[in-house]
Formats: structure tokens, C-alpha cells, sequence
């Protein structure tokens, strides 16, 4: 059986990979968001749905840009993971 401290170190190891991981797709998101909304203030366009579409495609797009990089931390961590087991 795992001693607390481990069971709480793979815990910790774990939150900060899904930090990391999904870090650039939601800063990604964030700044098309922001570029969307301050066009939407100069252009008063205040149409609710203009930013979901964009936020998505550009999200999706780092997604598929960064995904080696995301499985490589994945399989790191996985392959750490069972060194523990």
C-alpha cells in the first residue's frame, strides 16, 4: 500500500500536468476572446454568438498543433506513474 505522502505527490503531479497541458489551449482561448471583444467595442457589434466560433476554431487548432507535445507529457507521466505500481 502507498504511503500517504506518495499517494498525495501523485495527486499533486497530476493537477499540475492537466495545468500545464491545457495551459495554452485556454490562454489561446483567452486572447482570441479579448481580440474579439475589443473589436466588438470599436465596431459595436454586440452579437453574444461572434466570439464562440472563433474561440473554438483557435482552440481546437492549438489543440492540434501542440498535440505530440501533450501526448509526449501524457506518456511521461504515465510511464512515471507506473514506476510507483
Amino acid at each position: 500500500m502507498y504511503a500517504d505522502e506518495t499517494l498525495l505527490d501523485m495527486v499533486r503531479q497530476a493537477l499540475w500536468l492537466a495545468v500545464v497541458v491545457s495551459a495554452p489551449i485556454l490562454g489561446a482561448g483567452v486572447l482570441v476572446g479579448l481580440l474579439i471583444s475589443i473589436f466588438q467595442s470599436v465596431t459595436s457589434i454586440q452579437e453574444q454568438t461572434l466570439t464562440f466560433v472563433p474561440k473554438i476554431l483557435v482552440m481546437i487548432g492549438v489543440s492540434i498543433a501542440l498535440m505530440a507535445w501533450i501526448v509526449d507529457r501524457l506518456v511521461a507521466f504515465t510511464s512515471q506513474m507506473m514506476t510507483f505500481v
